[in-house]
Order: C-alpha cells, then structure tokens, then sequence
C-alpha cells in the first residue's frame, strides 16, 4: 500500500489484491471473529466447524498458512494460532455479509437518549459521546457542525438593566450566541427595540461570518447601540472559527489496550482537536467508513482502528462521529452504532434548524 497522493500519511487500502476463494474468505471472516471475540491466537480447530466452512482442520490448516502468506494472517508464536493482520481486517470490513445491526436493548438506549436529551446542542452533542462509548466500548468523538456555515435566523436585543443590555443571535444550525452589551448611557426599551429590528432587517438570512452591514439611521441612541452590537458581534464570529469537539470513554481506552504506551499515545491524539478532525474528515473523504492501522497515517494511532460516520443535515455532511478502538475492535457492531447515532444526531439538528425557538443551543456568554 501506498501513501495517497493527497495526504502523504495516509495510504489507500482499496488496492487491487489477489482474490481470496469462498473458502479462504470463509476461514478469514470465522479467525477474525473468533480474535475479535476472545482476543486469543485463533487455531484450525476452531474454525472448521464454522459457517461457510465446514471442512476438516487439516484443509483449514493449509488454508490458513495460504493466508499467511499473503499477508492476512500472522502466527504470533509457533506453536500458537493465528491472528489478523490489518489487511486481514481490512478484507473482513469490505467484504461483511451483513451490516451490523443494534440489538433491541442498544435501540431502545438510543431511542431513549434522542427522546429525552435537551439543553443545549453542545450539552446534546457531549452527551453522544458518552452514549455511542456506552454502545461499543470504545472512545467516542463527535464533531459538530461548523457554525461559519450557518445562517442567522434571528437577532434580539433585550434590556437587563438601563445601560445593560443583550444580544442574542439564533443561527440556523440551532445555537444561541449571546453577548453583554454595556451602554454608555441609559437606554429605553423602545431604542432597543429598534435596533433589534435594524439588525433582523440587515443580518437575517445571512452567515454569521458576513460582513458587518448594518447601516447608520441618523438616530444617535440607536446608533450608539447599533455600533456596539456589531463589536460583540465580531466576538461572536471570532469564537464561531473552531470546530466543536467533544470525546467521550477515554477511561474505556485502558481496557482496549494492553501496552500503556499505546494509551497514551491514543489519549495523546484525542487531546487534539485539529488533528482528531482532520482524520476523521480525511477518512469519510476517501469514502472510507473504517481506517485500520497504518491507513489513516497517524503513527500513535497505529495499533487503533478508527470508525467514522458523517452528521448529514439535510443532505449536507456538516459534522461526524468517531469511535477509536484497537484494531481487533468489533467493527459491525461499531459501525451499526457509528451509523445509528451520526444518523440521529443530523435529525435532530436539522430540525432544530428548521423551527422555532431551538430545543437545544449552544450559548456562549461574554463581554462586548
């Protein structure tokens, strides 16, 4: 495998192989999933009886030798079985006969969850990485929707005192930003409403990262109030330039791993936010659901296996879920999860952006 040309850490794995027969993919997927099971080398014994294979130990013995040779099996020890290799893996992810699916306890946690999280969105999508851990087992990250992408749906101006006020801008993604505003000199409630009504005329259905554009109305108190909103508003858009990160089941990492250097390094990775967003946005733009080892190109991670799905709102993949776990993880399980909850997650904010008064908002309260 090759690094791809257009990030030189990753490599492809979607290379042409030389295609494994019925029964050789037959020994490979029951050795995967005994390893991924018990952890333990996995011998001939063990797998001539399973599904799709059905044939003595010694014809699974020469099999298995055959795909050790070809690089999808390895013998850790020589008296002991044998293990997948990543390109083992990597057959057994492309080549799943059935896509996972969540048992009835797991869908009912998941419904559960949807049906009852409110709040913020930043307290719902924290809250997701804590439910899809829950689900596999493993580190979860989810990465929210960009809000420079996002389209202002309302402005307020609420008074809190006589030189006090607020602003509260609501973005079509479904957060709340809100700013202190703090006047100069003491302001009615009518200019506030005025200007409040200024600003929904010039800002509404434009991005939060457009130029301010809100002109002068010879009025001085509501212009003096109008040039302090588009301070605060500059803050908001500063603060909108990051991606909304969120990790949840680091504590689930020690249990993955035996050696607690690969730990480290793992907790090491998740810790940054830039790199843990450009990963999962470099595998889901190869079309890739799953990155196994060396694929993905990060050096700490190359004992993980990282499981990634998209956040679609209204068909646009504005965010994503991951889930990072050794690579004998249980990936059908995973990628049903990864799935499952990318999958809710884009409904819930899609319709958070599309109605009123969001049921969940992301806040961020400062001065001006």
């Amino acid at each position: 495998m090759t690094p791809t040309a257009r990030h030189p850490g990753l490599v492809d794995p979607r290379v042409d192989e030389r295609a494994l027969n019925d029964r050789q993919a037959a020994i490979l997927e029951a050795v995967v999933t005994e390893y991924i099971g018990s952890a333990e080398p996995v011998g001939s014994s063990h797998v001539a009886n399973a599904p799709g294979v059905q044939v003595s130990s010694a014809t699974v013995r020469s099999e298995m030798v055959a795909l050790e040779r070809d690089g999808y099996l390895v013998q850790p020890h020589t008296s002991a079985g044998r293990i997948p290799t990543d390109k083992g893996y990597r057959f057994f992810v492309d080549h799943l006969t059935q896509p996972g699916v969540l048992g009835p306890a797991q869908h009912k946690q998941v419904c559960s969850f949807f049906d009852q999280v409110h709040g913020e969105m930043e307290h719902m999508l924290e809250r997701a990485t804590g439910l899809l851990s829950e689900l596999t087992s493993y580190a979860a990250v989810v990465v929210g929707p960009s809000h420079d992408t996002a389209t202002i749906r309302s402005v307020q101006v609420v008074g809190l005192a006589p030189r006090v006020a607020l602003l509260v801008v609501v973005l079509s993604d479904g957060a709340v930003e809100k700013r202190t505003l703090d006047l100069e000199v003491d302001v009615s409630d009518d200019v506030l409403s005025q200007v409040g009504g200024l600003l929904n005329q010039h800002l509404t259905e434009r991005t939060a990262s457009a130029t301010w554009s809100v002109p002068l109305t010879g009025n001085a108190a509501v212009d003096r109030v109008v040039a302090t909103a588009g301070t605060a508003f500059g803050l908001i858009e500063r603060s909108m330039e990051s991606d909304q990160v969120f990790v949840g089941g680091p504590s689930r990492l020690a249990q993955s791993f035996d050696a607690v250097e690969t730990v480290r390094s793992v907790l090491g990775i998740l810790e940054q936010q830039l790199v843990v967003v450009t990963l999962l946005r470099d595998v889901l733009n190869r079309g890739l659901s799953v990155a196994i080892g060396a694929e993905h190109g990060y050096e700490p991670l190359a004992s993980c296996a990282v499981v990634v799905a998209p956040v679609a709102i209204d068909g646009h993949e504005l965010g994503a879920v991951g889930l990072f776990g050794p690579t004998r993880m249980d990936y059908p399980r995973a990628l049903a999860a990864a799935h499952v909850v990318g999958e809710r997650l884009g409904e819930r904010l899609g319709e958070t952006g599309r109605g009123g008064a969001p049921a969940g908002s992301g806040s961020h309260d400062g001065g001006n």
